[in-house]
């Protein structure tokens, strides 16, 4: 594959960073990774170097060669705002699929475009979430600070399985609350009494990570 020509820029207009590389410089490349526009007008996007000038569907398709083992979901009943931020991280950890379980529109300011490469399906209800892991063997692992639940800093995440969210505020359903598998809380230290999900599935995400995951790429 050929190396990139592009100029690679970080620059300031009056508020605004304006980052990536610029116009292909000399003949372009021939590869289909390749998207034509972006050679001719340059690359602006949120993506990592080594997909600079790829057609979005080129990165999809080389994301879902490795992807990772363990999904994402998280409640949808009161338009969360933190689901956006759930969305970009599962991109960032490498999420097989990322499952929004309740209202089917969310709010997609937060995600910053990463939805464009993450995998995202819905579910009306829990129980036909909990029925689609269960006919896949996934368990659910619920992320949430609840009486009985055991310290996630003290565990080691299934290599296969959902991690389960819910919604900001009220945290997880009794309904999902029952559904789970396995129950586990993020250790904190401070006066509030929980911090959003947003935050609460990086963390979750980056230890199974460390669990799982070898180096990220070149």
């Amino acid at each position: 594959m050929p190396r990139r020509r592009g100029v690679p820029c970080v620059t300031v207009t009056g508020e605004q960073l304006d980052v990536g590389v610029g116009p292909w410089a000399g003949d372009p490349p021939d590869d289909p990774h390749y998207d034509p526009e972006l050679l001719a007008d340059g690359d602006r996007r949120n993506v990592v170097d080594r997909y600079r000038y790829w057609r979005r569907e080129a990165v999809v398709a080389d994301l879902d060669r490795r992807r990772h083992d363990f999904h994402v979901a998280i409640e949808n009943w009161q338009h969360d705002l933190n689901i956006g931020t759930v969305v970009r991280n599962a991109n960032a950890f490498l999420a097989a699929e990322v499952h929004i379980v309740g209202r089917r529109r969310w709010n997609r300011r937060g995600a910053m475009v990463t939805d464009r490469y993450q995998h995202v399906r819905h579910h009306e209800t829990i129980e036909q979430f909990a029925d689609w892991a269960a006919e896949r063997g996934l368990p659910l692992v619920g992320i949430d600070n609840l009486p009985g639940s055991r310290p996630l800093e003290t565990t080691t995440l299934p290599r296969r399985c959902v991690l389960l969210f819910g919604q900001e505020g009220p945290g997880l359903s009794d309904a999902a609350r029952a559904a789970c598998d396995q129950l586990f809380s993020i250790a904190q230290y401070g006066s509030t009494r929980s911090i959003n999900a947003g935050v609460a599935s990086g963390i979750a995400m980056h230890s199974w990570i460390r669990a799982h995951a070898g180096p990220p790429p070149n």
